[in-house]
């Protein structure tokens, strides 16, 4: 195994379901800074995670002044590479492969050695992951973590890494990845119908051993998301 820790030895098998899910290829292109998903029919819509990031934008820059550009551009930097490595090694998991790539940062491996456990204990059944989706109905794309039973109910699985907790989400970011979530769930019965109410956030955090887990239901966040995507669309 690629880490020693007793307390993670052991390699589950997590079970694929044999469900034909058509595939929708879809282009990506970016214009202005933001990204956009063209659709098999001709449709060209935006990102759900290029949407929300609009709403974010104001905070963002403040945080940017406050601890300065160096030490914001070397934070984002950081997370940003952190976040897809920690990513891979989770898809690579539930998809039964054993990560063994030696160049990853020992830190990396640690952050997702503690989401690991709460994946081997709680997460089965798969049926997508890094699906393509988009809706029609929202006017929105995106590319879902993980379609999958949790706790044994099928449901939009997301994976985050934090420098800070998210209980009580001072920042408004689990907001923001439950209606995320929410576009997921409702792109996935669009294109599949198959419903999902179910969502789930499994965020590694900086200075904690164990992940904050966090689920909610789709219908609790859509109609929020719905009239931001309207507030978007009319910016634009």
């Amino acid at each position: 195994m690629w880490y020693n820790d007793s307390k993670y030895k052991g390699f589950i098998m997590f079970n694929h379901m044999d469900v034909e899910l058509p595939t929708h290829t879809l282009s990506r292109i970016h214009e202005d800074g933001k990204r956009f998903y063209l659709t098999p029919d001709g449709g060209k819509y935006p990102s759900i995670t290029t949407v929300l990031g609009w709403f974010s934008k104001k905070g963002i820059m403040e945080w940017r002044k406050r601890v300065g550009e160096a030490e914001a551009n070397k934070i984002s930097t950081q997370a940003a590479r952190s976040g897809t490595s920690v990513h891979q090694m989770a898809e690579d998991h539930l998809n039964n492969i054993e990560w063994k790539n030696e160049k990853t940062m020992p830190y990396d491996i640690e952050t997702f050695l503690k989401i690991k456990p709460t994946l081997d204990e709680r997460v089965n059944n798969i049926y997508a992951q890094e699906k393509p989706l988009y809706s029609d109905h929202l006017g929105l794309a995106g590319t879902v973590d993980v379609v999958g039973e949790f706790d044994n109910k099928l449901s939009i699985i997301d994976f985050k890494t934090s420098r800070q907790s998210m209980i009580g989400d001072k920042y408004g970011k689990l907001e923001k990845y439950f209606r995320q979530a929410a576009g997921y769930a409702v792109m996935f019965e669009e294109r599949y119908k198959m419903p999902i109410n179910s969502l789930v956030i499994i965020a590694a955090i900086k200075d904690k051993d164990e992940p904050e887990v966090f689920t909610s239901k789709r219908d609790n966040h859509i109609v929020e998301l719905i009239g931001m995507v309207e507030e978007y669309k009319n910016q634009f």
